[in-house]
């Protein structure tokens, strides 16, 4: 069984989480500038099996798009482009960053630390895919 990756897509910045090779539990994996992403998956998925890929697709309150919808959309494009043969699949993603942003302060993590983007978007595609795991 391979991993489930988990991809929280900036325009910036994209946090990325990875399960166990038993897919049972999510982890942070790390956050990387948005230009970079497919060469480091390229160079990631040769060291590790990946079977299935989910995105967050950002959602309004009212479920409609947002202004980033499109840029997901072309990610999810260019992620069949560069990886045909791995299912790609979006889960919405509403709540998620205030989510990992609540977590970080019950986990204790100074007001310095929580400032820390990346780190918010890696916490961030880890709650994605435990949700996933949960729902799945």
């Amino acid at each position: 069984m391979g991993r489930i990756l988990a991809i929280d897509y900036g325009k910036k910045r994209t946090g990325l989480a990875v399960t166990d090779p038993l897919q049972l539990i999510a982890s942070g994996l790390t956050t990387v500038l948005t230009h970079e992403l497919i060469p480091y998956l390229k160079k990631y998925m040769a060291q590790e099996p990946v079977t299935q890929i989910i995105i967050g697709e950002p959602k309004g309150l009212d479920g409609g798009a947002t202004d980033a919808t499109a840029l997901v959309e072309e990610c999810v494009r260019i992620l069949h482009k560069h990886f045909p043969d791995i299912p790609v699949k979006k889960i919405d993603e509403r709540f998620t960053s205030k989510i990992a942003f609540r977590s970080m302060i019950d986990s204790g993590l100074k007001k310095k630390d929580r400032q820390n983007k990346g780190l918010v978007d890696e916490i961030s595609a880890t709650v994605l895919l435990q949700e996933y795991l949960q729902y799945r």
